[in-house]
């Protein structure tokens, strides 16, 4: 038996309908923001991302998936939506006098990294970007649509981070600071923080296995390094958050894992209890200067990724029922073939009115059809008969009533219409 790949999975069933149910809200809260649909190519040129995320950062040095095509282009699976989003927006000359553009994206992403609990190989990811504006309001917006997702699915117990690595000046000063003082304590450091002090000291301080420890505890602190310019804004963006009525709480050792990052970064935990160390749900900050590395104009941006699969472990944890549909609206029954003709007519006719229909493939029994309808929980069924056929008449069962009667084909249209229009009534009232 052929097997999926190690580290990815498969999403179908009523999983697949929570997926979906999820993925509608988002397309939905979208729309309200005013935020557009891109969609860019699951693999890219390798350089935009050597570039674009840092070659320093455990992403590139560890978890990408890079590989030469037949014509021995060095291509890589994108492993995060920023750079490729970027990558669009410059190729396609997207800036121009409608900036910001603000965009948001829904797809798989690939690292290879060592499997885990919600850490998987192949992942998906929900992200927003913002493209051409440096107004702190902006920042507070783009952390606005994370919490006002998860608010709208229900989930209650998450914790907004937010922090400041200033501008590249504050940022480069503290950098020399960490250098300082974690040389001082080689000797207590991971193998991957003794890379990071020579490549990329900030993210020593995302370090999961010492960063509980009391050298990190008492390493420098960004915020005595932020000029006033990088301390102003951060005080600017906290105004906005507040006037949005968002909690969040300062983390001084926040970094993110990426090079790109400057001033505003943020992330969002799910703080149930006994949900795991992979309890962030949501992630990002601030890149201005990314577009412009990257041979773009020089437009400030800022975006961030939720991690979908810990979104949806996040609702189970806290024991979210999402209002999937798990019923179909009519169930066609026949048994000879003169019956199925018509049926194959009827379901073709009322799928194109709107309505969820199904049928018999199998060549059930009767009996055996009633127990399919049963479990589809189909809210009306039609029972076709030869000889009521011949006299223009049809069976129909409403299954909330539980009443059977015979009416003229040419009323069927009517019929459903009516039966779903009182179970739409009585879930409303039930809603209320």
């Amino acid at each position: 038996m052929i097997t999926k790949p190690k580290g990815c999975l498969d999403i179908y069933g009523d999983e697949a309908k929570k997926w979906q149910y999820v993925n509608s809200v988002i397309d939905d809260l979208m729309v309200r923001y005013n935020y557009s649909y891109i969609r860019t190519p699951i693999f890219e040129n390798t350089n935009l991302f050597h570039r674009g995320v840092g070659e320093d950062t455990d992403i590139i040095k560890k978890e990408t998936y890079d590989f030469k095509d037949k014509g021995d282009r060095a291509l890589t699976l994108r492993p995060e939506g920023t750079a490729g989003i970027v990558r669009s927006y410059i190729e396609n000359k997207m800036y121009g006098n409608n900036l910001p553009v603000k965009l948001y994206y829904n797809g798989t992403m690939y690292r290879y990294e060592r499997p885990q609990a919600l850490r998987d190989r192949e992942l998906t990811q929900f992200g927003c970007e913002v493209i051409g504006s440096n107004d702190e309001i902006v920042d507070a917006e783009v952390i606005s649509i994370p919490v006002n997702l998860f608010k709208t699915l229900g989930l209650k117990n998450i914790l907004v981070k937010i922090n400041s690595i200033g501008d590249t000046i504050s940022r480069n000063n503290y950098k020399e600071a960490l250098v300082k003082y974690f040389s001082k304590h080689k000797d207590k450091l991971c193998s991957d923080c003794l890379r990071r002090l020579e490549t990329n000291p900030l993210r020593i301080l995302d370090c999961k296995v010492d960063r509980d420890s009391e050298i990190f505890a008492n390493a420098p602190k960004i915020s005595d390094y932020l000029n006033e310019e990088s301390k102003k804004r951060f005080e600017v963006v906290q105004t906005y958050l507040e006037a949005m009525n968002i909690d969040y709480e300062i983390d001084e050792k926040l970094v993110r894992g990426l090079d790109y990052y400057n001033h505003i970064v943020f992330e969002i935990e799910a703080k149930v209890k006994d949900f795991g160390s992979n309890n962030v749900l949501a992630g990002g900050g601030r890149y201005n200067g990314l577009v412009k590395n990257l041979g773009g104009p020089d437009d400030d941006g800022v975006g961030f990724a939720i991690g979908m699969g810990r979104l949806m472990a996040a609702l189970e944890s806290e024991n979210i029922t999402l209002p999937i549909n798990d019923s179909i609206d009519v169930f066609v029954m026949y048994v000879n073939d003169e019956e199925k003709q018509v049926a194959s007519g009827l379901v073709q006719d009322i799928r194109m009115k709107g309505y969820i229909v199904d049928t018999d493939y199998n060549g059930r029994s009767l009996k055996s059809q009633f127990k399919q309808a049963d479990r589809l929980k189909s809210k009306i069924l039609i029972i076709l008969n030869s000889d009521e056929l011949k006299k223009g008449l049809i069976k129909v069962k409403n299954n909330q009533t539980k009443k059977e009667e015979l009416i003229n084909i040419n009323y069927l249209e009517y019929y459903i219409e009516e039966v779903m229009t009182t179970y739409d009534i009585d879930n409303n009232d039930l809603g209320e």
